[in-house]
């Protein structure tokens, strides 16, 4: 006799948007093992973190893109990779691998631009911006959550997991403590300043970058082929002029 329903060992469930996709795959195994080596290998922190002294009193021109995969322990990249899976593998979907990558290089570098600048803002601050270290993917995977709330503003994020937040208001919501956090003085705003830089410059991109100048060249493109084909076969809206019945070809 065949029971009515399912077993349990048919039920599936489902957490998260899925599998990795092939880009954040790879960028979540080289922030791994990067993290395995450090814990083996510690002063490779130092070399590779970003510290602003160091890129202009030692040329470690490197820095700005081997800081984002240094962590400081198990939660912070733990938390950080799992951000990335959650609000990255959807955008990766749908803008495609290479894209993805390039803009999450792009975010990650714009954050660590955005420190070395303002380590150059006279006083206390900016002292202390240029002889601090700063490391983690989190620039870059700020830049991943401002497009995703670009993209679905109205997707619910559950805050501390518990409670359901639009997604364009807990950007905002995150973007203002970075800023605050940023001017709170001595101690509190190295980290936020990075974060802050990755959301500015992701935002900049997909405001002014490729994404919408390849839609724009596409839609002038596909614009002037239909009406290129318009011409060869004789078509116009209305009618000819020339035409005393008015016809459309």
């Amino acid at each position: 006799m065949r029971s009515r329903y399912p077993s349990s060992s048919t039920l599936a469930y489902s957490f998260g948007p899925g599998p990795l996709t092939p880009a954040i795959k790879a960028i979540v195994a080289v922030n791994v093992a990067a993290f395995i080596l450090t814990l083996v290998v510690p002063s490779i922190t130092l070399s590779f973190g970003l510290r602003p002294a160091d890129i202009f009193g030692r040329l470690h021109l490197w820095q700005p893109i081997t800081y984002m995969f240094l962590h400081a322990g198990i939660f912070h990249i733990l938390f950080n990779m799992l951000a990335l899976w959650m609000f990255g593998v959807e955008l990766e979907r749908m803008w495609g691998s290479r894209y993805f990558v390039q803009y999450y290089f792009i975010c990650g570098v714009g954050a660590a631009m955005t420190t070395v600048l303002l380590s150059f803002v006279p006083g206390s601050f900016g002292d202390q911006l240029y002889y601090s270290l700063t490391i983690g993917a989190s620039g870059a995977v700020y830049g991943v959550l401002l497009a995703y709330a670009m993209y679905f503003p109205s997707r619910p994020i559950y805050l501390y997991f518990v409670f359901p937040i639009p997604a364009k208001y807990f950007v905002a919501i995150i973007g203002a403590i970075s800023l605050l956090s940023s001017m709170s003085g001595p101690g509190g705003g190295i980290a936020h300043t990075t974060h802050l830089g990755g959301l500015v410059a992701g935002y900049l991109y997909l405001k002014g970058g490729r994404i919408h100048l390849l839609s724009e060249i596409k839609y002038r493109y596909l614009k002037w082929r239909i009406n290129r084909m318009r011409r060869k076969f004789d078509v116009y809206s209305g009618g000819r002029a020339d035409d005393v019945d008015r016809r459309v070809h």
